[in-house]
């Protein structure tokens, strides 16, 4: 059972993975690792996403409460980066996770090709 003093602690790292639980958000997080000094402008991220822009805002919003991400506004333009280098040793991390299960699935795809097929007897149906 958590302890009082626990229970925050993991209702953050839950906030965090609550963050990540969104394709449009990882890709906005795979952006971002991939630009220069993982800073991006918005216009760079809609072009990018394909999002419509209030659902691009909204994403970002989400990622911005869970301090996944930070932003800096000038002039007229927004920019955003990762909140900690971290986040894209995380997306680093789960692209391996993906790719090995991946791996697994066409794996267990290929010993079941090989499998004998059966035979039924009876009429075609």
């Amino acid at each position: 059972m958590l302890s009082a003093a626990q229970a925050p602690l993991y209702e953050i790292k839950a906030n965090l993975f609550k963050a990540l639980a969104h394709p449009a958000r990882i890709r906005i997080l795979e952006l971002l690792a991939a630009a220069p000094d993982t800073t991006a402008p918005v216009s760079f991220l809609l072009a990018e996403t394909g999002l419509e822009a209030s659902h691009l805002s909204q994403h970002l919003a989400t990622l911005r409460r869970h301090k996944v991400v930070t932003s800096v506004r000038t002039a007229n333009a927004v920019t955003y980066r990762l909140a900690h280098p971290k986040i894209a040793e995380l997306l680093s991390i789960s692209r391996t996770f993906l790719l090995d299960n991946l791996a697994d699935s066409n794996e267990q795809l290929r010993l079941a090709q090989e499998l004998p097929s059966a035979h039924l007897s009876g009429p075609a149906l």
